[in-house]
């Protein structure tokens, strides 16, 4: 299965022109082969835009999700949107974990435009955000499968099949939420972020961390550097194979990264070394 990550440059407050940016990302990475496209964290309204995060609010069933569903039907791409700000007193489709409230949601399509899993960001940032004040945090850690037939369509079901957990971000600091997507088959997590100047030695090595510990791909997918008041992002997606090492990665521009994931891998890793079976939770 071919993956994409699209760093993605996102213009703060600019919430349509970001979410074409998007949308032409999942066109542009389905073109190259992608079978599944993960995009960055708030990628509509752009992280560090708190003062948008109200004006960007939409729930699950909203405009965003409804253009990537459009996108992954058209290009026939299964697709992580990215996250963004969800309404949760407006979301009706999915359950929420507050009856009303903001939240950092990540929803992963398959290519037929279905949703296979809505997550939302776990532990909330405090230092030098606003985003623990004025979010709610997620409590469902839930893998779904992805699969590609032999055509290269992927869907819901079909012969390649690829079990996919998503955290968010800060995220990466709580390895206990990986050890729960482990239990629940995960052998990829994808990570949409919006990771920040200077702490670049922690964004090369937490995802890793996860990827050795957890014997599985991981998938880090961060927003492109940008001219902007305030912290800069640091691009340098990277895709982790179940060893840890870096098969594809990128700098700080904006591009889409590219790396082949096989489930057959993390299999094959995971009886070579056994290391998982030695667990006494």
């Amino acid at each position: 299965m071919k993956l994409a990550l699209a760093q993605l440059a996102i213009e703060d407050g600019e919430i349509e022109a970001n979410r074409a940016r998007a949308a032409d990302a999942v066109g542009e990475a389905a073109a190259d082969g992608a079978d599944l496209v993960a995009l960055p964290e708030i990628v509509t309204a752009g992280y560090f835009a708190f003062d948008a995060y109200e004006r960007a609010a939409e729930p699950v069933a909203g405009p965003t999700i409804e253009a990537l569903q459009a996108a992954a039907i058209e290009h026939e791409v299964a697709v992580l949107a990215g996250t963004f700000v969800e309404d949760l007193a407006a979301t009706t489709s999915v359950p929420t974990p507050a009856e009303s409230g903001l939240a950092n949601t990540a929803v992963l399509l398959d290519a037929d435009g279905e949703i296979r899993r809505v997550s939302r960001k776990h532990p909330l940032f405090g230092y030098d955000s606003e985003e623990a004040e004025l979010l709610v945090p997620g409590e469902r850690v839930e893998t779904a499968t992805i699969a590609v037939d032999d055509a290269g369509d992927t869907t819901g079901s079909g012969a390649e099949e690829l079990t996919v957990g998503v955290t968010t971000c800060y995220d990466l600091r709580f390895p206990e939420l990986y050890r729960e997507l482990l239990d629940a088959g995960a052998e990829l997590v994808l990570v949409p972020s919006a990771w920040p100047e200077p702490r670049v030695e922690h964004w090369q090595t937490l995802p890793r961390a996860r990827a050795i510990e957890n014997l599985c791909y991981v998938g880090a997918v961060n927003g492109a550097a940008v001219d902007r008041d305030g912290p800069s992002l640091l691009g340098r997606s990277t895709v982790f194979d179940p060893w840890g090492t870096p098969i594809a990665s990128s700098g700080p521009d904006p591009t889409i990264v590219t790396a082949t994931v096989d489930p057959e891998r993390v299999s094959s890793i995971r009886a070579e070394f056994p290391a998982l079976d030695d667990r006494r939770p």
